[in-house]
């Protein structure tokens, strides 16, 4: 809905010209139209009739020691693998849904819908949003949730919480409470669609809650929330028990009909991803996301498979696959020199891995960005062409002319051919072997750690460092338990690791902490290799600053093509699937292609009747 006359008013109040046009509406999409009208009742990937009631249980991996999501400060569930994915969170609802982590959209790639916010007001220029708060909103303790505690929330996060807040909420300039169910926020500069996504992701903390409380402080305490669930038991690091929030003011809401329909659920955390399958096998939870491809392929012959209590499904998406590599610290002298990074990455003999390990479950990833429109391919060409064209000097010229290629094997070891490029770039470099070693001018040998948390990994990684101990390169692996391996990685104390970085549907500030050089010394960040690079730097301003979908796609294929040849990571692999086995007590609607929507599930009725 246009509302020009409301241009006038806000026009005298923060300067924008009377002429321009200022929308509202039920929702807002950073390119294009909503897929959804105002008067939508639901998603058409959910069952807005549901049964609720019944419980479920799922596992959690590894332990937490606070319930505070939101600092730096402690592990809590959410950040533990796959939990998100559960859609039974505690998490304080945000102002919209649809993009983030909260509640992501199930088929659009971009778009977010009112929630704690009825309604959204922008100008032409996106130099300002303003919220339009629900009347019915409230926190578990009933008080109302107002724009004090929008506005709260907001410096709260900026001056206190998690580096990410910090990144994400440093476009505002100035947050206006217009009245108790109206906010604005005006920007720094106009033309950053995304910005207002990122706000709409905003969680919406209780000042009264917190105003005489620690927040940076971990805590057993379950922080108040105001969504569809709250914790009821706790069992520190071992368990959680959610129970469903009657008369829950959201229930009915169009963003929200047909989901959360357990009345309790039940969490457990398991150490060890053995034994939290043979828990599986064994019925004391409801789902089980497999991560292992060897487990995939040959664990699931248990009687409740044959007997069809078990459904083992493999579900295609379209869901952009997080990137998953071992990253080298850049800091790091040994991974200073690109050319270093390059042959290491040389030795990494995937096609080998993939068949001996993995029962040839595997894609090799070759993109930042894998599974979705946005890797790199072929050579640059339109957009992308004339984004990178300027900064020919400072690039590798092959990078105009060759696809970024990762040379294959056949499976039984890194060619010759390999090995020789491998050691010619480590000579240029100013590696050059000695006896059994390669030392540098110094007469220092080139070894580094590779820090692990999951044990699991140990066998996969021992055939790359016996490659690299092939040409003279010392690496040694090293497991650490989770506590010592956040604090490492947050204090930027590793040489290489092997992580994932989550991707979304619409690359955005997110790419910001990833890789720009500003995040390279921000502690408890997450520009892991220490990505320093003027081009990346400047691609990065280019996809925040995007106005169409295809120049967001053209800037961050250029931005993809720029990390990929600077060799900053050893891209691992992909599947463009879920591997999901679960209990056949549930039922669901369909899984829509970018998540896997477990929020949307029910217990079938005559389960429910038990």
């Amino acid at each position: 809905m246009i509302r020009p006359l409301l241009s006038l008013v806000l026009s005298l109040v923060i300067g924008f010209p009377a002429w321009a046009t200022v929308s509202e509406s039920h929702g807002y999409a950073q390119f294009g139209a909503l897929k959804y009208p105002a008067s939508f009742s639901h998603f058409d990937w959910v069952n807005p009739d549901a049964p609720k009631g019944g419980m479920l249980r799922f596992m959690g991996m590894g332990t937490f020691d606070t319930l505070n999501a939101y600092t730096f400060k402690g592990t809590s569930p959410i950040s533990t693998a796959n939990f998100l994915q559960y859609g039974v969170t505690g998490l304080n609802e945000p102002l919209m849904a649809g993009t983030g982590h909260y509640d992501p959209s199930g088929d659009e790639p971009a778009s977010s819908y009112g929630l704690i916010a009825k309604s959204v007001e922008y100008s032409e220029d996106r130099s300002w949003v303003v919220f339009n708060l629900r009347p019915q909103a409230h926190f578990h303790d009933g008080k109302p949730i107002t724009a004090y505690d929008v506005a709260f929330s907001y410096r709260l996060l900026l001056k206190e919480g998690h580096p990410q807040y910090r990144t994400s909420l440093q476009e505002v300039k100035r947050v206006d409470i217009l009245n108790r169910h109206r906010i604005r926020f005006v920007f720094k500069r106009s033309g950053n669609p995304l910005l207002i996504l990122r706000l709409g992701e905003l969680p919406v903390l209780p000042q009264h809650y917190w105003k005489d409380r620690d927040f940076k402080a971990t805590t057993f305490e379950p922080p108040l929330g105001s969504g569809p669930y709250r914790i009821t038991q706790v069992n520190p690091g071992r368990s959680l028990t959610f129970e469903r929030v009657k008369d829950w003011w959201g229930e009915k809401l169009p963003v929200n009909r047909g989901k959360y329909n357990f009345d309790r659920v039940e969490v457990e955390f398991y150490r060890d991803s053995h034994v939290a399958f043979e828990a599986f096998k064994a019925g004391e939870f409801d789902f089980y996301i497999e991560q292992q491809a060897k487990n995939w392929a040959n664990g699931y012959r248990f009687p409740a498979i044959a007997r069809g209590e078990v459904i083992r499904a493999e579900i295609p998406h379209q869901i952009p696959t997080q990137t998953q590599a071992l990253f080298m610290n850049s800091r790091r002298a040994a991974f200073a020199e690109r050319k270093v990074r390059e042959a290491l990455g040389l030795m990494f003999d995937f096609e080998w891995t993939n068949r001996a390990l993995f029962n040839s479950s595997y894609l090799r990833a070759k993109s930042y960005y894998p599974n979705s429109e946005f890797s790199a391919t072929g050579t640059p060409e339109g957009a992308e062409w004339l984004l990178l064209s300027p900064y020919r000097q400072q690039l590798p010229k092959r990078l105009f002319s060759e696809p970024f290629a990762i040379p294959q094997t056949d499976g039984r070891g890194i060619p010759r051919e390999t090995l020789r490029r491998a050691l010619g770039l480590l000579a240029e470099a100013g590696w050059k072997p000695s006896g059994q070693y390669l030392l540098n001018a110094k007469g220092q040998p080139l070894q580094f750690e590779i820090l692990l948390v999951n044990p699991n990994l140990e066998r996969i990684l021992q055939p790359f460092t016996e490659n690299l101990a092939s040409i003279g390169i010392q690496a040694n692996l090293r497991t650490v338990d989770r506590a010592q391996y956040k604090q490492r990685l947050d204090q930027f104390d590793f040489d290489m690791i092997l992580l994932t970085l989550p991707q979304t549907l619409s690359p955005g500030l997110e790419q910001w902490l990833y890789f720009h050089s500003s995040q390279a010394t921000v502690k408890g960040g997450k520009n892991y290799a220490g990505v320093n690079h003027p081009v990346v730097d400047a691609l990065l301003d280019k996809l925040l600053s995007a106005q169409t979908r295809d120049e967001q796609i053209a800037a961050t294929r250029a931005l993809d093509r720029v990390l990929l040849w600077q060799h900053y990571t050893i891209p691992n692999w992909y599947i463009n699937y879920h591997r999901l086995a679960y209990r056949n007590r549930f039922a669901f609607v369909t899984t829509p292609p970018y998540t896997l929507g477990l929020r949307t599930w029910w217990l079938k009725p005559t389960e429910n009747a038990r």
